[in-house]
């Protein structure tokens, strides 16, 4: 692996170590703070929140400002509403820092991704897409692992204040090892930027990938926020330590995710997309089951199909934005990230409605229209790849 691949692997570790690591110690954030399931639910939609607010905004600024510098200068910045969501003694205090630590995290998951569409040949952007997915699916595990068995053993205070520790070596990691961009073409000015940010609202393709995006995390984060609330009641009674090993299905989509270009280019998208979300059902109706090992089944199918479809959708992003890669993103992060603010409140309504089987009703819905989106509105070809970067405005 190269030092570049390395860097972006790295940074999508820490990005989702700090979005997802409340998810494991939410039922014991909860009693802490004398809240039930949806009131502690708003600090995962805070932060889901933030990030599609700045999306936009972000993949315009690293348009004019450069790739490399946007992504390191976000990462040393997140380190600081980590540390105050450790000193948090409220509820709305730790809404707060979660929705400033949302406000620095797309800077780094947008702009990755658009520094893969420059820096990759075309033919290779969605294995390296795939790689930076492998490293925030093991993020997103470690986040909920080593805040559950911290949680445990220290309190939930100390295991953020490691997380905030960790980002920090991170920041350094990637400073160290991510080159500067050499295909990268500056945007004229902000203005120029917006433009094209503008123009990738005509573009169809881009629209129905943005709505399949909006899908994908709002059934992640519906089923990996409120899966915790079933599995610590009764008659599972599991601990936060315990709730954290269950998101070891996450390694699971971490191996499968760089498979991801050798299906797309074996299958294309379209037909290999509409299968996939056809097994990820199966999988949500096998958490369904009474039995541990069953449930445990079926989110790792959950796991390894939504980040196959995030892989490949991100992806087909950077691969149809013919000019101004990093709105284009931006605009994607923001539908993404916007479906995880409804996945999180929907699914509160759910749980409270009718518990885990409503939200599961919930969940296959939204997966049956993700396919219908699919299906009828992407291209039945791969579009044909961009020029080089160096010879459009970026």
């Amino acid at each position: 692996m190269t030092a570049r691949q390395l860097a972006v692997g790295i940074a999508g570790y820490f990005a989702f170590i700090n979005l997802y690591s409340p998810q494991a110690i939410l039922p014991m954030l909860a009693t802490d703070f004398g809240t039930g399931a949806a009131g502690i639910s708003t600090i995962m939609t805070a932060s889901t929140l933030a990030v599609a607010f700045t999306a936009p905004l972000t993949g315009t600024a690293a348009d004019v400002l450069g790739r490399k510098r946007v992504i390191v200068t976000a990462l040393f910045l997140l380190t600081i509403p980590t540390l105050m969501c450790a000193l948090s003694y409220s509820l709305n205090a730790l809404v707060f820092w979660r929705f400033v630590q949302g406000l620095v995290l797309p800077p780094v998951f947008a702009v990755t991704i658009a520094y893969i569409g420059d820096e990759w040949e075309p033919h290779e952007v969605t294995s390296a897409a795939g790689i930076y997915m492998s490293g925030a699916s093991l993020g997103g595990f470690s986040g909920r692992f080593v805040t559950g068995v911290l949680a445990d053993l220290f309190g939930w205070r100390v295991a953020w204040m490691v997380i905030a520790a960790m980002t920090l070596v991170g920041w350094l990691a990637v400073l160290a090892l991510l080159p500067r961009e050499k295909k990268f073409v500056r945007s004229e000015g902000l203005a120029a930027s917006g433009r094209q940010m503008m123009q990738h609202l005509r573009n169809d393709q881009l629209l129905a990938t943005y709505a399949v995006g909006f899908g994908v995390l709002f059934c992640f984060i519906l089923t990996f926020t409120y899966i915790n609330f079933r599995l610590a009641a009764p008659p599972f009674n599991l601990s936060p330590s315990w709730l954290g090993v269950i998101f070891i299905v996450y390694l699971a989509g971490a191996a499968l995710v760089p498979l991801s270009g050798w299906a797309v280019n074996r299958f294309g998208r379209r037909r290999f997309m509409v299968p996939m979300i056809g097994v990820w059902i199966g999988g949500v109706l096998l958490t369904l089951s009474s039995s541990l090992w069953l449930i445990l089944a079926g989110l790792t199918i959950c796991a390894s199909c939504g980040m196959l479809a995030q892989a490949i959708s991100t992806g087909y992003v950077s691969i149809t934005a013919k000019a101004g890669r990093s709105s284009a993103v931006g605009l994607y992060v923001t539908s993404f990230y916007i479906g995880g603010a409804f996945g999180a409140g929907l699914g509160g309504l759910a749980w409270t409605l009718g518990g885990w089987p409503a939200c599961v009703s919930l969940l296959v819905g939204m997966q049956v229209i993700m396919a219908a989106l699919v299906y009828f509105l992407w291209a039945r070809r791969m579009p044909p790849a961009p020029p080089p970067a160096t010879l459009e405005p970026a």
